[in-house]
């Protein structure tokens, strides 16, 4: 049974994967996710439903388009194969549990706010409240056919202990420079999902973000690369963190508490 799961949700996870890269391409320039369908970026030919198959068209057109031959981004299989792997794990942590759809959702969020991120210094309100509302809705859903409210509960109280925690880290922060809006806002699926698990993943998802940013931001810095007052995108840390404290947090609290 647990095979199965894993085999549907990582082939779910490319197709998911090939719509994100809509997704990552089209928000961050404020454009409709759904019109008009992918086209080639060289010769705005609209792409053919047997030259958009996750991974395996991008490998036989040797990452080209088959009209004009303009190269396409090597980025495009990668978000494919990353988002079939994210949803894989996440279908092992959670294989009979009816809250895996909602996790499959954290993982689809944190790869396409990481991409936008990185590329834009920017987490889209319209990635994050949508995906929120989804996750949302599926612990409710989980909830209610398990009839699991404490679990419930908790992941409402993770939320706001999560956003709240990054906003009076923002507000006492001096000159405001600790994070942006994006990712208080982040903070709010990120500790819905970790909550859901337990209070005890929602301060490991920080920790291990914070952990994870802090020897990135010094780094940057010693490589010069970043001055040290300078922005970065915090995102990808926060949902790296997140991620890894869903497939990890229990022996490493477990390990902690002993």
């Amino acid at each position: 049974m647990t095979v199965a799961v894993v085999s549907i949700c990582a082939v779910l996870g490319l197709v998911v994967g090939s719509f994100l890269n809509v997704v990552i391409h089209r928000l961050p320039r404020k454009e409709s996710v759904v019109k008009p369908r992918s086209r080639c970026p060289g010769c705005d030919t609209e792409i053919r439903p047997r030259d958009n198959i996750p991974v395996l068209s991008w490998l036989l057109l040797r990452g080209r388009c088959r009209t004009c031959g303009t190269s396409i981004s090597i980025r495009y299989p990668i978000i494919e194969l990353l988002c079939a792997v994210l949803f894989a794990a996440m279908a092992m942590r959670f294989p009979e549990d009816l809250a895996l759809p909602a996790f499959l959702a954290l993982a689809a969020a944190c790869l396409a706010g990481s991409a936008i991120d990185v590329e834009h210094m920017l987490l889209p309100n319209r990635l994050v409240f949508p995906s929120l509302a989804i996750a949302a809705a599926l612990l409710v859903v989980a909830a209610v056919a398990q009839d699991d409210w404490d679990d419930l509960r908790g992941a409402s109280i993770g939320a706001v202990l999560a956003s709240g925690g990054l906003l009076l880290l923002a507000v006492a922060w001096p000159r405001g420079n600790a994070m942006g809006g994006g990712d208080i806002k982040l903070a709010l699926l990120l500790g819905l999902c970790l909550g859901w698990i337990d209070l005890g993943h929602v301060a490991l998802g920080l920790f291990l973000g914070f952990l994870l940013g802090s020897v990135a931001g010094v780094g940057l810095v010693v490589a010069k690369a970043k001055h040290l007052q300078e922005h970065f995108a915090f995102g990808p840390f926060l949902a790296a963190g997140t991620l890894l404290a869903v497939w990890f947090g229990r022996p490493i609290l477990e390990w902690y508490a002993v």
